[in-house]
């Protein structure tokens, strides 16, 4: 299959998170499930997040909606009857985890703690340096090598890390936020971000499909930064 581009010259949204979790499942010879399980879940005390929702657990999985402005939502999957509910054939590292506020929350702490929480180290400090540094070309931000149109995230003073964006000139995004802020999005317009230089993590949940057919990400942003006293 050829390239959209050369590496190194242009970004774009894909599924190099997808590859990654095949890499790990190669390179350490165990199925994903059980390495994020035995290396993240564990020792983050993650116990309601993994691939699918056991039986016992289902009654606390919402539903996704597709949001129409002015009109009732739409209903596209059910909880009930969805993808989730059942083991998957595909473990996907992009795309494939079901987790909660409280279990998200303890990672975002982990990566606010430099790669530990409560005595457990998940990363080492020089990794999580590596990941929240901008690896576009030259340090440009997305607004200038994206390739695509789909982002999760503003382009314009934003670059992009390993994992996840990185801010690099909050005025320039025109977003509420802090130079050296990580973030990212999914696809029911859920968001989480990290700002170390606020010693803050932010997890929001929702169920709007696709994602940002309503701007609350950016309502969020506002209301969090305008209450901060100190």
């Amino acid at each position: 299959m050829p390239l959209e581009f050369s590496p190194g010259t242009a970004w774009n949204y894909s599924v190099s998170t997808d590859v990654c979790g095949y890499l790990i499942e190669v390179l350490t010879g165990k199925s994903l499930d059980r390495f994020l399980e035995e290396e993240i879940f564990q020792p983050l005390r993650m116990l309601d997040t993994g691939f699918y929702v056991p039986s016992l657990k289902t009654q606390r999985l919402s539903s996704n909606y597709e949001y129409r402005e002015g009109k009732e939502p739409i209903l596209i999957d059910d909880a009930h009857s969805g993808s989730y509910i059942n083991p998957p054939t595909l473990l996907s590292g992009g795309g494939g985890l079901v987790s909660t506020l409280d279990d998200y929350m303890a990672f975002c702490k982990m990566i606010l703690g430099r790669g530990s929480l409560e005595g457990h180290r998940v990363l080492s400090r020089k990794t999580l340096d590596l990941m929240s540094s901008n690896h576009l070309t030259n340090g440009k931000d997305l607004r200038s090598c994206a390739y695509g149109r789909w982002s999760e995230t503003s382009y314009t003073g934003v670059g992009f890390g390993l994992g996840f964006s990185v801010l690099l000139d909050p005025a320039a995004s025109q977003v509420s936020g802090s130079k050296g802020e990580l973030a990212w999005g999914g696809a029911a317009s859920t968001a989480f971000w990290i700002d170390p230089l606020e010693d803050m993590a932010v997890v929001f949940m929702t169920q709007l499909i696709p994602s940002s057919t309503y701007n609350v990400r950016r309502e969020l942003r506002s209301l969090v930064y305008s209450a901060l006293s100190d």
